[in-house]
């Protein structure tokens, strides 16, 4: 069974919205783990997992519980890199699907600019999410239930 587990801790409240609808609309488990409470409307397919605070504990409990026939909603990189070596799924909330094609590339940007940041480069951070990457997010998770669907 497919299940979606989100990174709930940086996952932007509409990102979150789009999901809750889904889950319901296709009746899948979905799980939001974070280091704090994190409210979910009552649903007997959604569910919040609250972890202890520290880094990377929200992160290592999403990888321990993954599936490859899961899916995981993450703006975190290496997370997903994770994710996708157990041969799970990763989306970003902008709607970029990660692959193990791509996500190696991501991990060298991502350090790059870390490695930028910290010499006292400052970088700025990501837009705002418009429309355009929420309508991609809801089009690749409709693609991935889709796809999870035909393999019940």
């Amino acid at each position: 069974m497919s299940r979606i587990w989100v990174d709930a801790d940086a996952c932007p409240v509409v990102i979150k919205e789009i999901l809750f609808r889904a889950a319901e609309r296709t009746e899948t488990e979905m799980t939001l783990v974070a280091n704090q409470y994190v409210r979910v409307p009552p649903s007997r397919f959604i569910r919040a997992v609250q972890v202890t605070a520290g880094y990377d504990v929200a992160d290592n409990e999403i990888v321990q519980r993954c599936t490859a026939e899961d899916l995981v909603i993450t703006a975190d990189i290496p997370l997903a890199a994770e994710v996708i070596e157990k041969g799970a799924s990763a989306l970003n909330p902008r709607g970029e699907r990660y692959t193990k094609a791509n996500v190696r590339a991501r991990l060298n940007i991502r350090d790059f600019m870390e490695t930028m940041r910290s010499s006292g480069v400052h970088t700025g951070g990501p837009p705002p999410l418009g429309q355009q990457e929420r309508k991609a997010f809801a089009d690749q998770l409709d693609r991935w239930l889709m796809q999870a669907k035909r393999k019940k």
